[in-house]
């Protein structure tokens, strides 16, 4: 039986909830020619931003800096949160990069070619099942619905 839907109220606080705990998000990004690339990579909320960091040559990297726009998803197909976002690349705070490597289990900032990635979220879309599919959005053009 498929439990009831969530007011959006209790989506946001789910979601704020998944972003704390979770470790680890899909990240989709395309180069400047289209080709799609998927890579986990590991996240941290901050400040209503996600921060990442890979290495600099990697696809996603390269991408990232080519081109700024990202999807990405956090959770399972029945629980899932699903961002669309741009990026800019950028230094980290002490505290932001403290939270970030006890967080992912570890910290980039003293490794050769780890730039940071920080997701501004445009879109944030939240649901379980088919019935919240209707109301699935919190965030649209960088503004909370809820």
């Amino acid at each position: 039986m498929t439990a009831p839907p969530r007011p959006l109220s209790v989506r946001k606080q789910d979601m704020l909830r998944r972003f704390e705990h979770d470790v680890d998000a899909w990240v989709s990004t395309a180069s400047l020619d289209g080709t799609p690339y998927l890579m986990p990579l590991s996240f941290l909320w901050t400040d209503d931003t996600l921060l990442l960091s890979t290495t600099a040559t990697n696809p996603t990297a390269r991408n990232l800096r080519a081109n700024p726009r990202v999807q990405l998803t956090v959770g399972e197909i029945r629980d899932l949160i699903h961002v669309t976002g741009t990026v800019a690349v950028g230094e980290v705070s002490d505290a932001e990069g403290e939270a970030f490597a006890a967080k992912a289990g570890f910290d980039p900032r003293p490794l050769a070619n780890y730039p940071f990635f920080r997701v501004t979220p445009t879109k944030i879309q939240t649901w379980r099942e088919v019935n919240e599919l209707k109301d699935r959005v919190l965030m649209d053009g960088g503004v909370w619905l809820v």
